[in-house]
């Protein structure tokens, strides 16, 4: 009985290469965040560390998040997908209606002592809400009338946050997409549903005259020095690198002419410091990560479990290929930050919180 009993149990099994890859891309980004962000720290805030203090902070709040999350059952998040979306909803329209403006955007909403951005809580609710609905209807997702009532679900979703941030309302709607693509054995819909995206994205480009003045300054920067200045200033750190770069904390770019360079351009700095081979080894690493996350995927349990890592691969693979693409100047400068590396505190938990699920 006592060997039939532990043959029974259920292997339990834990991803170590993954923590690896995830404890490794924390501590790189905090330091490049304080090389990239030490002299704007002192200058503005008359301390040095202020953007590494606040940054390790919530990565070690993240990390907690991260371990008590893989501890939980990910079988339970699906009775509580329908709750979390509408959670997210509510929260997107608290920020429009009394959100804190910064830097000119309404992305921020403050409860007490608490300040965080409900678009990047978005990104984890539509993946379990997705996940969920997803393992309910495995066979109709095949249909396309099946594709568009799921569009329409989490539609009011993906337009409130594009109201006040584009960016992440692409990526948002780029999780929903390819989870369904990734779920569905038919992929000729999906070739419909991207010329209707297209067809929709250049209306609202020739609506809106301030995004067609950046696409013109994505396509002639030169002839658009302030416009495209952030792009420019990124150019140039990315082409002084060389090789091996200029060295830890030898960058001049940072020194006040890559605006916010912490942010969505702290690749760019990476590139100087660290030169072109410093840049492809953290993309390499990004790359190990989809790895392993595809490795997971196939080896879950049940579809549910699936789906959550492919939700996870597809969040952290767009943000990762948008903001390459925007510091190269490959597509307009569009605000996306790079994964576990570029500030911000909001968007450090909930990407810990979803490696925790995974």
């Amino acid at each position: 009985m006592s060997d039939r009993s532990e043959k029974e149990k259920p292997v339990k099994y834990f991803d170590y290469s993954l923590l690896f890859l995830v404890i490794f891309l924390v501590g790189f980004g905090l330091v490049m965040l304080y090389s990239v962000s030490s002299y704007e720290s002192q200058s503005t805030f008359g301390d040095a560390a202020y953007y590494l203090k606040r940054q390790a902070g919530m990565a070690l709040g993240g990390l907690v998040c991260m371990l008590v999350i893989s501890r939980i059952p990910y079988s339970i998040w699906k009775r509580f997908s329908a709750p979390i979306y509408l959670l997210a909803l509510v929260l997107c329209i608290a920020v429009i209606a009394a959100g804190h403006d910064a830097n000119g955007s309404q992305r921020w909403l403050e409860i007490g002592p608490v300040r965080f951005q409900p678009s990047e809580i978005a990104k984890i609710a539509v993946i379990i809400y997705m996940a969920a609905v997803l393992s309910k209807m495995p066979k109709q997702i095949r249909n396309f009338r099946t594709i568009i009532k799921i569009l329409i679900r989490v539609a009011p979703l993906v337009l409130l946050i594009a109201y006040s941030n584009l960016s992440t309302g692409i990526i948002v709607a780029g999780i929903c997409i390819l989870m369904m693509f990734v779920a569905s054995p038919k992929y000729s819909h999906f070739f419909i549903l991207a010329g209707l995206v297209a067809a929709a994205a250049v209306i609202f480009i020739v609506t809106q005259t301030y995004r067609g003045a950046r696409i013109m300054a994505w396509l002639h920067p030169e002839d658009y020095p302030d416009d495209a200045y952030q792009t420019l200033q990124g150019l140039y750190a990315i082409g002084s690198g060389g090789l091996f770069g200029k060295g830890l904390g030898g960058s001049v770019q940072k020194l006040g002419y890559v605006p916010e360079a912490q942010n969505d351009f702290i690749f760019t700095i990476i590139c100087e410091e660290l030169g072109l081979f410093g840049a492809i080894c953290v993309i390499l690493l990004f790359v190990l990560l989809i790895w392993r996350f595809m490795v997971i995927a196939n080896n879950s349990a049940d579809l549910f479990g699936a789906m959550i890592v492919v939700g996870v691969m597809c969040h952290i693979a767009l943000q990762v290929v948008l903001n390459l693409a925007v510091v190269t100047n490959s597509i307009p400068n569009t605000g996306v930050t790079l994964p576990f590396i570029s500030y911000g505190g909001t968007s450090m938990v909930i990407l810990l919180a979803e490696m925790g699920l995974v």
